[in-house]
């Protein structure tokens, strides 16, 4: 069995570690949308084709999500500072391999190690507060975590669409790359002060067998989520998820009876921890498909530039920060509503903004229904994850971290793959958007009732 034992560490200290933790939090989660907004210039400039145009935007994902879970588990083996700061400096240094990349091919592989180091850092973040947090400090810290990780993709469309159009130092796209440097070098010399060290329990193995089932099993899921769509939804895609799915169970079953597993199953053991997590990821999809198709409706048929659409989405932005930032402070009984609330809140506001706007943006009136939608998302996640994370011991923390980051990835390229289709096959962009708010609103219904089933077990062991 595995067993922390935390160093004690005062709040001045706390203060820093989560500064250093959501910064390398944020520069991975950016990295991951930032690219699609400089891609028509990394085409003409590197004369890639479409096939690695989409290996350059896609790539990031499909590794990241293939390596999350095996990744949380190495913080276990080797110490989650450790790991968080290895992660940090191989992504910093894929980082100045993609802004100095000569040609496609060296950048798609670059792309490819700088997700590497996104997984290796990434799951470490929430474990670390899991670990070194508790009470109203880990919800705190819960709720600045949680408007990070949501953002990140929206921030990277912002900031990809500044750098980019800037080109700082006639360098064109490459500052979208080079800009982690500085930040990255800073990163790593504060967090090798500021970051405690863990110390567990010398006999921790990474499951050999279990890496191997799991990557295999993840690759087959998620390649054709992220590619079977452009190229038509071929055999192989669906053999491929078939095979996939069928890997997943004996990953399962593997996992069970493994004296050290890869993902330790006792995590989802707790009551209300499976509905739990079902409900944040069903909200994270539909916000990444929400986020995504209304981009392209505002770019395409709205005429907007990519860095005006993402603009237009800092209403959703504030939202959703507020939310996060506050929603510990609230009365009891109004955090106990919020999980439940918060996806038909998310619901109303994206279906009225798409029923009223889908022709002509009015920003003014478009405001209020996008702060609502961002609030609402805000409340389906932030208060359920700090739930599900109260119920979880902390030598679980690195598979809760796992769940948490690995969940909403592959809930973001099924919704993609899924959702995303039923916009692409609409005879309209407005005819499509309509199409996606109905679905979305249809799984949010799905979200708001596994939050209600998490409200309804906490009850009862309330009442035991």
């Amino acid at each position: 069995m595995l067993t922390f034992v935390p160093p004690s560490v005062t709040a001045a200290r706390r203060g820093r570690m989560l500064a250093v933790l959501l910064t390398g939090q944020a520069m991975a989660s950016i990295d991951a949308s930032i690219v699609s907004v400089g891609a028509v210039t990394i085409r003409e400039g590197l004369h890639a084709g479409d096939a690695e145009i989409q290996l350059i935007v896609s790539g990031y994902l499909l590794t990241t999500g293939v390596l999350l879970v095996t990744c949380a588990r190495i913080g276990d083996v080797i110490g989650h500072r450790r790991a968080f700061l290895l992660g940090l400096g191989w992504f910093t240094g894929a980082s100045l391999l993609c802004g100095l990349a000569p040609d496609a091919t060296v950048l798609v592989l670059a792309r490819i190690a700088q997700a590497m180091g996104a997984a290796l850092l990434t799951p470490q973040i929430f474990a670390l507060i899991h670990l070194h947090w508790e009470g109203a400090a880990r919800r705190r810290a819960i709720g600045v975590y949680s408007m990070v990780l949501a953002l990140g993709v929206a921030m990277g469309q912002v900031i990809g669409g500044l750098v980019a159009g800037a080109d700082l130092f006639g360098l064109s796209w490459r500052p979208i790359f080079l800009i982690n440097l500085p930040i990255g070098a800073v990163l790593l010399a504060i967090g090798l002060r500021v970051l405690p060290n863990l110390r567990t329990h010398q006999n921790v193995r990474l499951d050999l067998a279990g890496v191997a089932l799991l990557t295999v099993a993840m690759t087959a899921l998620t390649l054709p989520l992220i590619f079977g769509q452009d190229h038509g939804w071929p055999a192989w895609a669906w053999i491929s998820l078939g095979c996939g799915a069928a890997l997943l169970v004996v990953f399962v079953r593997h996992e069970i009876r493994a004296r050290n597993p890869v993902l330790d199953l006792a995590a989802l053991r707790p009551d209300g921890t499976k509905p739990g997590l079902a409900a944040c990821w069903i909200v994270m999809g539909c916000y990444t498909v929400f986020l995504l198709t209304l981009t392209l409706h505002l770019q395409t048929a709205l005429g907007y530039s990519p860095l005006r659409a993402g603009l237009a989405f800092v209403p959703y932005a504030l939202g959703f920060g507020a939310l996060s930032l506050t929603w510990n402070r609230y009365p009891q009984w109004l955090q106990n509503v919020l999980p439940t609330a918060g996806p038909i809140a998310f619901a109303v506001g994206a279906a009225l903004l798409v029923l009223l706007h889908r022709d002509e943006w009015n920003p003014w009136s478009a405001v209020p229904l996008l702060l609502l939608a961002g609030a609402g998302h805000a409340a389906g996640y932030s208060p359920l994850i700090a739930q599900i994370t109260s119920l979880v011991e902390p030598r679980l923390a690195s598979a809760i971290s796992a769940l948490n980051a690995t969940g909403p990835v592959l809930a973001e390229v099924t919704a993609v793959a899924g959702i995303g289709s039923l916009y692409f096959a609409a005879p309209t962009s407005a005819d499509g958007l309509l199409r996606v708010v109905a679905a979305v609103s249809v799984l949010l219904a799905i979200g708001t009732a596994c939050a209600l089933r998490v409200a309804v077990l906490a009850r009862r062991t309330t009442r035991i």
